[in-house]
């Protein structure tokens, strides 16, 4: 017992020597904000914009909707990735949920998009599985062919 007693005071002795403590950002590494406007109205519309020295941009706008304390907003920000791609996002924010829109944003691909075989197969293989049951067959097979 004296051993686990002894080994945990060791521990949290050194515990302070284990951790390092995030260093503190520097004067130098604050980001001036340019603009700041912020408009609030009794009737609870409002629009900001919004500008910092490193070039991120932002505004929005909104409207109270309905009884139920919705808002709908729209709005748009941009800045510059990391890796020096120029980002630019617009959005809109309402009863059919938030959408976004920018290039950078991945894209579905269209449709109609080629279907593979081997799901037309299964199609197939279901259409006429329905076919049997239809006509009370019973059906002895649980896949669809295979191409041997």
């Amino acid at each position: 017992m004296k051993f686990v007693v002894l080994s945990l005071l060791v521990a949290v002795a050194c515990a302070d020597r284990l951790y390092e403590a995030p260093a503190a950002r520097a004067a130098s590494d604050e980001i001036a904000i340019l603009r700041d406007d912020r408009v609030i109205e009794d009737d609870g519309r409002y629009n900001f914009d919004m500008e910092t020295a490193n070039g991120i941009v932002m505004s929005e706008s909104g409207s109270p909707v309905g009884d139920e304390g919705a808002i709908n907003s729209a709005g748009s920000f941009s800045y510059t990735a990391p890796d020096g791609t120029d980002i630019h996002l617009q959005y809109v924010a309402d009863e059919n949920g938030f959408q976004p829109q920018g290039d950078h944003l991945p894209v579905a691909p269209e449709f109609p998009h080629p279907i593979p075989d081997f799901v037309l197969r299964q199609i197939e293989f279901a259409k006429e599985e329905d076919a049997r049951n239809a006509r009370g067959e019973i059906s002895r097979s649980y896949g669809a062919p295979h191409d041997d």
